[in-house]
């Protein structure tokens, strides 16, 4: 008897240790899919995270984790591995608790945690993976008979009836209509998930496996915090996740929810008075913010319009409505990556939305230092890498601009408003055609000077010295210094003429409109910087070769005129366009 009392003791102190010493995991993302898991954490540890393991969650869903680790390692692991961009910033400590059947490693079982130093302690022997098969999780209980499920079934209403059919289509097993009519569908789908969920499987759920299906379901909105927010001064009321935004200011039209932690998203209420021109103006001017990106479909109708952009760091929609002289809707701005969250959070907000009383001030903001030309309500619109001259050379809207503003481009549009593609390029003379993707009806076209000027005459140069800041181009006069290079180069001619950068790939008109050019980039050469005022042109010989090798029609002139310079300026208008280089 005593004996077996102090092997008894000893079995309890023996036990403390790996008590106090607790196994945790940094879980890092969940998938629907086993394959997407495997790839996942395939990809962690292929770029060098070490740990990486994976287990089956509930509601058919597969984790991704990190350990197991004491709760100290466990805590420095997830600041280090957040502070290296190598595990999403929304990564967080479990206790393994809903973990179930282990899928990764393939076939192997994940390392003990660390245990504190004990030299009593004993050494187990090391296991093999064929010493620890994965055994099938047994078959719970139910807490309910399937007649006491029917009757407790039978107690719900028609939309909690609804919310288990969203619940189970979430979970996959179920692509019926969501109606609230239990039917051959809904009950095979019940039987698929209890099935999946280690349930006996009765075609009806109890009460504790409707509860752990929306328990499930709704897990993924653990820390959203998720509030309906009324707000009087946009008159709109909604779901709002508050865990994760708070309010920021008020910028007319747009009420800012920004960051409260380390999730990246932001909410924006939408809120102006306005008529169908307003809202089509909203529309497009929406598209140029940076928090908006270019990828992604949209649509818009006589009253309401519906935005989505995705690059590789965020997700945004948009959507607005025009009702009673009043345009009113949301922004939701998700970190890329994150989609099952997103799309639950924007459902509650979609589901939720409501217009209230009151559309917001827009003296509501007072003006500050902090206002820009770039800025639109305190955001900042996106901006093209280079922003360089061009002009349209034939009736078929062909622009002809510097092989310079070109480079390293995704995407090229002229005007900001119509895209282009490169029609040719001559690297040889420095000269690209840009074709519009859609058809352009140019109000101007160049005329090619092949006379020969006179030195000292007049001459000035259309183009976008300050890029987009200004809608129309300028026009800059000097005089023709040289009818040639500064090394005698017969293909340029040298002007007087104090150009910016953005003019670049304008045409350079004599004093009867015709053009003697086109403007080339100030590339210094040899470690030399020359004058401001010296700059150089192409001569129009040069294009008009460049299009006949290309089979582009541009029209030539030899005759000498006279322009004035308001005639001038209202011609270079209708001929010059902003050329724009954009990035991913």
């Amino acid at each position: 008897m005593a004996r077996l009392f102090y092997a008894l003791i000893f079995s309890i102190f023996a036990a403390f240790p790996a008590a106090a010493q607790q196994s945790v995991w940094v879980q890092i993302e969940a998938q629907r899919t086993l394959t997407g898991a495997q790839d996942a954490a395939r990809g962690y540890s292929a770029a060098g995270v070490e740990d990486v393991t994976g287990f089956a969650l509930p509601g058919g869903w597969y984790g991704i984790a990190l350990g197991p680790y004491s709760a100290a390692k466990a805590n420095t692991e997830l600041r280090r591995l957040r502070a290296a961009r190598l595990i999403p910033s929304d990564s967080y400590i479990v206790d393994g608790g809903r973990f179930r059947t282990q899928f990764w490693p393939v076939g192997g079982a994940t390392a003990a945690p660390e245990q504190p130093n004990n030299a009593e302690a004993a050494t187990p022997p090391p296991q093999t993976d064929a010493d620890t098969p994965v055994e099938p999780d047994p078959i719970q209980i139910p807490d309910e008979t399937r007649a006491q499920a029917q009757a407790s079934e039978q107690l719900l209403d028609r939309d909690q009836k609804r919310a288990l059919q969203v619940a189970l289509q979430w979970a996959g097993v179920y692509n019926g209509a969501i109606d609230g009519l239990y039917g051959r569908g809904t009950r095979a789908s019940m039987s698929a998930w209890q099935e999946a969920n280690n349930h006996e499987v009765t075609g009806v759920l109890t009460t504790a496996q409707r509860a752990e299906l929306l328990g499930a379901y709704n897990a993924i909105l653990d820390g959203m915090g998720l509030q309906l927010v009324r707000d009087d001064a946009t008159g709109i009321e909604m779901q709002i996740p508050t865990g994760v935004v708070e309010f920021m200011e008020y910028e007319p039209p747009f009420a800012r929810f920004d960051p409260s932690g380390e999730l990246d998203a932001q909410v924006l209420l939408i809120s102006q008075p306005g008529d169908q021109t307003r809202l089509f103006g909203l529309y497009e001017i929406l598209q140029t913010l940076e928090i908006i990106p270019t990828e992604g479909p949209r649509s818009r109708r006589d009253r309401s319009f519906e935005i989505e952009g995705t690059d590789s760091t965020r997700h945004t929609y948009v959507t607005a409505r025009l009702e009673g002289g009043q345009i009113k809707g949301f922004i939701l701005v998700w970190p890329a990556g994150d989609d099952d969250r997103r799309r639950r959070v924007l459902a509650e907000m979609q589901a939720s939305f409501a217009t209230v009383d009151g559309v917001l001030d827009p003296a509501i903001a007072r003006p500050d230092e902090a206002q820009a030309i770039d800025l639109i309500a305190g955001l900042e619109v996106r901006k093209p890498i280079r922003d360089r001259s061009g002009f349209f050379i034939n009736a078929a809207g062909d622009v002809l601009t510097t092989t310079e503003a070109v480079g390293d481009c995704t995407q090229i549009t002229l005007g900001l408003q119509h895209d282009a593609t490169i029609a040719h390029t001559d690297e040889n003379r420095g000269l690209v055609v840009l074709r519009p993707t859609a058809a352009l009806a140019p109000p101007a076209v160049a005329e090619f000077q092949t006379g020969v000027p006179r030195l000292q005459a007049e001459v000035a140069v259309a183009g976008f010295p300050y890029g987009n800041v200004l809608t129309t181009p300028a026009l800059t006069f000097g005089t023709l210094a040289d009818i040639r290079g500064l090394n005698g180069e017969e293909q340029v001619k040298r002007l007087s003429i104090f150009a910016q950068a953005g003019d670049a790939g304008g045409p350079v008109y004599d004093n009867g409109g015709a053009v003697l050019g086109m403007l080339l980039p100030k590339i210094p050469q040899n470690g030399q910087t020359l004058p401001p005022e010296v700059s150089f042109s192409l001569d129009a010989t040069e294009i008009v070769a460049m299009a006949q090798d290309a089979g582009i029609e541009v029209t030539t002139t030899s005759s000498v005129a006279y322009m004035t310079p308001e005639a001038l300026t209202d011609m270079a208008a209708d001929m010059t366009v902003l050329v724009s280089c954009w990035a991913d």
